[in-house]
């Protein structure tokens, strides 16, 4: 039997007949929460915004539809590692690790696990050519390595 609010089907979780804000979602409404997934209106207003100083994407607040966060996160990642490799070569220098990691967590209102940002952390190493230690190891390194590659085909 179904009231207006809902029903608790076998499994202990109410599934309601409200307005689905989220219609591709789950309208299955877990115990102790106040709406299903479909009906989450936290989910579907969820907005992403980059506060880095890069020239990247998501620097307005931009929504982006929960099935897609997770991809749309990693591209957004992707391009702060893009630009660390960019700087690096413009630079003189070389990206020794980058790294990303995405984040979860859960929605207060419906309990589902959603994506909720991304960290990318780069270490770049620069070389400075009028260090005069630089200097010396490169002429050190060039004579280390004269003549380890020999071909010797006749």
């Amino acid at each position: 039997m179904m009231n207006p609010i809902g029903y608790t089907n076998n499994n202990g979780y109410s599934q309601t007949s409200a307005v689905l804000k989220n219609p591709s979602e789950s309208t299955l409404k877990a115990p102790g929460r106040k709406s299903s997934p479909a009906e989450c209106e936290t989910c579907k207003n969820r907005k992403y915004q980059d506060g880095s100083d890069e020239n990247v994407s998501y620097k307005a607040p931009t929504r982006i539809s929960p099935g897609n966060a997770a991809s749309a996160v990693r591209a957004h990642e992707q391009e702060h590692v893009s630009n660390a490799y960019a700087k690096a070569s413009k630079n003189n220098g070389k990206v020794l690790s980058a790294s990303v990691a995405i984040h979860t967590a859960i929605c207060p209102e419906c309990g589902r696990s959603y994506v909720s940002g991304g960290t990318t952390s780069t270490q770049i190493k620069y070389y400075n050519e009028d260090n005069p230690y630089q200097k010396d190891l490169k002429s050190a390194d060039a004579l280390k390595y004269a003549g380890m590659n020999v071909n010797i085909a006749c």
